[in-house]
């Protein structure tokens, strides 16, 4: 092999080190960090000529599991992993919980190679499962009480009309009362079969741009005519295989939901961005396959934040942040955005809360199809 070649093979294993979005590290046999990628110097907050002056014990807690993991690795020469290792001191920050792989380098005795994965984006995805069964659930729910709920309540409103007629007028206000309790019930009912009705829909490749640019268009001319709604769209996008109505209620509700978050406030602001993220990818359960959720499209908003007690229940039925709130519709854009195979997530912070749906590429869509399609998204 030529002394070129080398120099072009090492520079496209880094390439290729540098696209993961993982942290992965070189430790050689002295324990020093031979080789950082661009996501462990962010893990890390040094360069990757920092990190090769020191060892890796000065990056980690002492007493950490990862030291034991290297030392057992060099001895029997077999990659292990590691679950739910906390990391988490002064240097690394809170809350740095990963899960661990470490191998050995074959042409390399005594280095070993270290993946990190963060368990934030796994929490997530577990929670997102737990959305997904929660939903059915309701579905079940939703049956029932459609059945159960909705004929006696039309003879109880029948009766309260039929009183109303012949009661004085000082009792009218309580038989009103009773048909408007009614049908605000009846109401809660008919949004609750929304989860019941498990019809197949009919998809199609979808521009989502066109679908944020239409939300946007109907919060503009409505609910958010005085918020201030920016974009930063990536127009290369191809589409995704999905129901467009579905899409529009799924984005209109995030949108709502963004501008009661921000309220009155003179600076708030809405902002809609989607972008191409590699690398994420969702085991589906029964099947080694699996699938690349690589379309990020996001509702930021300015607001207070989502309470942090709330934040890990956000999707479930029934829970909401409103005084009349009946908590299904988030519950019910979980269920939509699962059953087109993505999942949807929340990050929350004070002034800055970010909705995040991940979606697959469709794969109906022919090359010179996602050129045309994509061409219409729009940058600001």
């Amino acid at each position: 092999m030529t002394k070129d070649s080398t120099h072009t093979g090492q520079s496209l294993a880094m390439a290729v080190l540098n696209s993961v979005q993982n942290p992965v590290i070189l430790v050689d046999s002295t324990g020093h960090i031979a080789f950082a990628n661009w996501e462990a110097e962010a893990f890390f907050g040094a360069s990757a000529a920092h990190l090769a002056r020191y060892r890796i014990s000065t990056f980690i807690p002492f007493g950490s599991p990862l030291l034991s993991l290297i030392d057992q690795v060099r001895e029997r020469r077999a990659p292990v992993n590691e679950y739910r290792v906390d990391l988490s001191s002064p240097r690394l920050g809170q809350d740095k919980l990963v899960d661990l792989y470490v191998a050995p380098v074959v042409s390399e005795p005594g280095s070993v190679v270290v993946v990190f994965q963060e368990r934030s984006m796994a929490d997530k995805i577990d929670r997102q499962l737990t959305h997904r069964a929660a939903a059915r659930s309701v579905t079940g729910l939703a049956s029932m009480l459609a059945h159960e709920i909705k004929n006696p309540l039309s003879g109880i409103r029948g009766a309260a009309q039929l009183l109303e007629s012949s009661v004085p007028d000082d009792d009218r206000a309580l038989t009103r009362l009773i048909c408007d309790e009614t049908d605000r019930i009846v109401s809660l009912v008919d949004r609750m079969e929304v989860f019941s009705d498990e019809r197949p829909v009919d998809r199609a490749p979808v521009n989502i741009h066109s679908v944020l640019d239409h939300v946007k268009a109907v919060a503009q001319a409505g609910f958010a005519r005085n918020i201030k709604i920016t974009e930063n769209y990536d127009p290369s996008l191809p589409p995704i295989h999905a129901n467009r109505d579905q899409m529009i209620q799924v984005f209109l509700n995030l949108v709502k939901n963004a501008a009661e978050a921000v309220g009155d406030a003179p600076d708030g602001e809405i902002q809609l961005t989607t972008a191409y993220r590699p690398g994420m990818r969702l085991s589906v359960a029964g099947s080694r396959e699996k699938i690349s959720l690589p379309l990020e499209f996001c509702v930021h908003d300015n607001g207070p934040g989502v309470p942090s007690d709330l934040l890990p229940h956000l999707f479930d039925p029934f829970i909401t942040t409103k005084t009349n709130g009946s908590g299904l519709g988030l519950a019910l854009v979980a269920k939509i955005i699962g059953g087109h195979g993505g999942i949807i997530e929340c990050d929350s912070q004070s002034r800055r809360t970010t909705f995040r749906v991940l979606m697959p590429v469709s794969k109906e869509i022919a090359p010179e199809n996602v050129i045309a399609t994509s061409e219409t998204g729009s940058t600001r």
